[in-house]
């Protein structure tokens, strides 16, 4: 188990862990960003890698989610109302291939180059991947900062392991906490790098 922490953002569908956790990366970034100018540094070394998941709105309706690598941009449609598969979730059809396309590569690069691994969310699409669980799994291996929001309700194994990890650190995001949490976890993080 290493030193740096890996924490989780938990909460009930539309509980703002989405939110949560862009004030935090924007804390981190602009923070790192400061500092590596006031030494004259470069930011080449890009502070944040992994991945987000957006929802696709439609007329203020959610139709599907697409996920983003935040270091590339590159981004592909996970799940879409409209899409045809035969593996569906919650009236989703789902893109596994696009999952893998984004997530893996994204997630493989904030490895090797990133101060930070981000992977949101682990939860009911994504863990229909083998391949994106597999990606995940070794990605918990690697000693570095990593921020993940996960599905609060989901059983599946790779979820319950990482609630039981002993350098993990779960919140959840609830109304009363959401404002303060971005802090909390942002000093979590500061504490280690």
């Amino acid at each position: 188990m290493g030193i740096h922490p890996k924490i989780g953002i938990t909460g009930l569908p539309r509980s703002g862990k989405s939110a949560v956790m862009e004030k935090v990366l924007d804390m981190l970034s602009d923070e790192r960003t400061r500092e590596i100018t006031l030494r004259g540094g470069s930011t080449e070394n890009q502070i944040l890698g992994g991945l987000r998941t957006e929802p696709l709105l439609e007329n203020g309706e959610r139709m599907g989610y697409k996920v983003i690598d935040l270091v590339s941009g590159e981004e592909g449609v996970i799940a879409h109302k409209s899409i045809d598969s035969r593996l569906s979730v919650l009236g989703y059809g789902l893109n596994i291939e696009e999952l893998n396309r984004v997530a893996i590569p994204a997630i493989d690069y904030a490895q090797h180059n990133c101060e930070v691994l981000v992977i949101d969310e682990i939860g009911k699409f994504s863990v229909e991947s083998e391949a994106f669980v597999n990606a995940v799994r070794s990605a918990l291996e690697v000693d570095m900062p990593t921020l993940l929001t996960l599905h609060k309700k989901s059983r599946h194994p790779l979820l319950q392991d990482i609630r039981r990890r002993d350098d993990g650190r779960i919140l959840e995001v609830t109304p009363v906490n959401r404002a303060l949490l971005p802090y909390k976890i942002h000093k979590l993080m500061r504490e280690t790098y």
